[in-house]
């Protein structure tokens, strides 16, 4: 490794790609409010004690396999532990001014040691080995929450979580639309690559701008219809060949995106310009914006 030279003045301080093999030599960064230590070769999270008024902490893609030693950083806003070899959450006890968890693509297998972030707004989760929906009730705060590529096969113990506006739950093992109807502030739903036969269970999500249901095994679109103010409908990848079954979207007026494509509707000539006259308001079919 190449000598490093750190400045004690700097705030934002960026060591990424730096073949760092091991966290040390950093007590004089006093006033570091942003530690960057992206695509490295650390294995321990360790010596950063002193880094007190330290707000963001990265360490995305590097060879961590425990998440210790994180203690005195109490001011600590956003962390990013993500593409590492991490197989539980825990060691955060104390960052209760935690706002941004990143924990994508490690090992965890269950969701736990996170009741004391009740602060926290975003929870990056995806890519990892978890099995249920637990251990979430206190994170009354939470914004946003990915779960994607895991092994879910419910959707449950989401009921105190009123604030969430985005949930991802793309590519796991859903097969029912459920647990959703206390989320009435939800605006974003992701739920493509899952097993989903029928839309249901959305009646409280009537704030919802983003539905994204492709690549289920869904025959009929039905059960939005108070969804009004739908802009985004992502519906590619299903079983839908009804051209009546857009009737559903007919209330949500600012309706701008819908993806049908995949579907038997599309083997028909009028594919296009059949869901131009069903949706007025649509200027995107698929990938492809609509001339005028």
């Amino acid at each position: 490794m190449d000598t490093i030279t750190l400045d004690p003045n700097e705030e934002d301080v960026d060591l990424v790609h730096c073949r760092i093999g091991k966290i040390e030599g950093l007590e004089v960064l006093q006033k570091a409010k942003t530690l960057s230590l992206r695509q490295n070769l650390i294995k321990n999270i360790e010596n950063l004690e002193s880094l007190v008024s330290l707000r963001e902490l990265d360490l995305y893609d590097n060879q961590i396999r425990k998440l210790e030693n994180l203690q005195a950083l109490t001011e600590l806003e956003q962390l990013d532990v993500s593409f590492n070899l991490l197989r539980k959450i825990e060691g955060l006890e104390r960052l209760t001014k935690l706002k941004k968890l990143f924990l994508l693509h490690n090992k965890i297998t269950n969701i736990s040691n996170l009741e004391h972030l009740t602060g926290l707004q975003m929870l990056e989760l995806g890519s990892n080995r978890i099995r249920i929906i637990e251990n979430l009730d206190t994170l009354t705060s939470l914004d946003s929450l990915f779960l994607g590529t895991n092994k879910i096969a419910q959707l449950q113990n989401l009921d105190g979580l009123h604030n969430l506006t985005v949930l991802s739950i793309q590519s796991n093992r859903i097969t029912k639309l459920e647990g959703l109807q206390n989320l009435g502030n939800l605006k974003e739903l992701y739920l493509s690559h899952n097993g989903i036969e029928v839309i249901e269970g959305l009646e409280n999500n009537k704030k919802l701008t983003t539905l994204d249901i492709a690549a289920n095994r869904i025959k009929k679109i039905e059960n939005i219809s108070h969804l009004t103010d739908l802009q985004e409908f992502w519906m590619n990848d299903n079983q839908i060949e009804n051209w009546s079954d857009l009737d559903e979207l007919k209330n949500a007026k600012g309706l701008e995106t819908v993806y049908l494509e995949r579907n038997p509707l599309q083997k028909d000539p009028q594919y296009r310009r059949k869901i131009m006259l069903a949706l007025p308001s649509v200027r995107q079919i698929d990938a492809t914006f609509i001339r005028f």
